[in-house]
């Protein structure tokens, strides 16, 4: 059985790496490391299929060293001591390198064991990940590795890498001529999420399951490449990068009023299944973004939520779009999200006193003689269900927590509350 296509086309010189160039490229940062002979040790992080592994075979290649390869999502601590127990025959001129792939799936006890061998020099680290290596990775291995981030590929990218991977095959069938249809390229570029190894995937599948022609040529159409890329891809991990990323740039779409845009990114999370996360984050958007600018609004994102909740997925998303478009349409106001964080700053930060004698509670025998609750006057006994008297505690009897947003809800309720306030006693 043959090894994948993506294995066997894989890229030898950084010249032949499609993306990465701001890496890569004559005069760039890696490049110029490999160059120099300085391989410290180095973090990759980037979307899967984006070149982190080729680039790991190539640096070793071209520094000579011993390359050894883990894949922590398999791996345990045995093998990396299988590794360093072997290191005084692995050795060579060059020293080893050691790949160790998804470092998102080491726990911290896990990573700790390499901090001993990275700091004598036995060995030259490349940890990968597609997780944010400041959430994942030990803080120790972190201060000592450089971060080289991996970018998304382009669709350009990867038809590049397409149309190198038809040359190759062609070689590989002993000159069997390959076309592609106008668009078979782009199509699978688009359909793949960013992954090369998607990319050449669909590819390697398109050409064996396709019948020559009579000609003895082999003609890849573009139905044939929709048949075998099936739905499109893209990235997305509920746990991961990606995922809030997307929840991000959809809560700062509606946020922003952008109705068009916040329907894109819901479809995004809609593709991806994932119903629980659209609804808490809608509920948080309705109270945090609009809020009191239209107060109704969390009622009508309640119902839209339970409805999608209790009809699931399909039905769900036209739910959940009444939901995000009544959000970006909304007029918006942050003012109680600032003024409890406000608050809870205050909190944690100053000298905030005793509540004020008179609001404590009164309803147990002997609050009279402590004098709670004395002076206390009852609202709903004046004019318009207001009365002077202070609230906050002594220290803090001057602060000002809610400012009222430039909205007509709130505005005409800052009118009457400055009304009320304006009677006499």
């Amino acid at each position: 059985m043959k090894t994948p296509l993506a294995d066997r086309v894989r890229p030898q010189t950084f010249e032949q790496v499609v993306g990465q160039q701001h890496l890569l490229a004559k005069g760039k940062l890696l490049n110029r490391m490999v160059v120099a002979d300085h391989i410290p040790n180095m973090i990759f992080y980037g979307p899967s299929g984006t070149g982190k592994t080729t680039v790991a075979n190539i640096i070793a290649g071209m520094t000579h060293k011993k390359l050894y390869k883990i894949n922590a999502s398999t791996a345990s601590i045995k093998d990396i001591k299988e590794v360093i127990a072997d290191l005084d025959t692995m050795l060579t001129a060059g020293g080893v390198l050691l790949y160790l792939d998804e470092i998102q799936n080491f726990n911290k006890k896990q990573q700790q064991s390499l901090l001993e061998y990275i700091e004598n020099g036995k060995i030259t680290l490349i940890a990968s990940t597609t997780e944010n290596p400041f959430f994942y990775v030990y803080n120790a291995i972190l201060s000592r590795s450089t971060i080289l981030q991996f970018k998304p590929l382009t669709a350009q990218d990867i038809e590049a890498a397409i149309f190198r991977a038809v040359v190759f095959l062609q070689d590989e069938m002993q000159g069997i001529p390959i076309h592609l249809q106008e668009g078979v390229a782009r199509h699978i570029a688009n359909t793949c999420g960013g992954d090369v190894r998607k990319a050449l995937n669909v590819l390697e599948i398109a050409v064996f399951s396709t019948p020559p022609e009579t000609s003895g040529d082999l003609l890849i159409t573009l139905d044939t490449a929709m048949e075998c890329a099936q739905n499109r891809s893209f990235q997305y991990d509920k746990f991961g990068d990606n995922h809030y990323d997307i929840l991000s740039a959809f809560q700062k779409s509606i946020r922003g009023s952008d109705p068009d845009a916040s329907i894109h990114y819901l479809a995004r999370l809609v593709k991806a299944g994932d119903l629980p996360s659209i609804c808490r984050r809608l509920l948080v958007i309705a109270s945090e973004d609009i809020g009191l600018a239209y107060p109704t609004a969390i009622t009508i994102v309640k119902a839209c939520v339970d409805a999608a909740l209790q009809v699931g997925f399909p039905e769900a998303r036209i739910n959940l779009a009444q939901a995000v478009l009544v959000l970006a349409n909304a007029p918006k106001s942050n003012a109680a999200c600032v003024a409890i964080d406000q608050a809870l700053t205050d909190i944690d930060n100053i000298e905030i006193g005793e509540i004020p004698p008179h609001l404590k509670d009164s309803h147990y025998d002997g609050a009279q003689k402590l004098g709670q609750g004395q002076g206390y006057k009852y609202p709903h006994a004046y004019p318009n269900h207001y009365v002077k008297q202070q609230y906050l505690p002594d220290n803090i009897k001057h602060k000002k927590y809610y400012i009222a947003g430039e909205n007509k809800a709130e505005q005409q309720a800052a009118q009457y509350h400055s009304t009320i306030k304006q009677q006499k006693e």
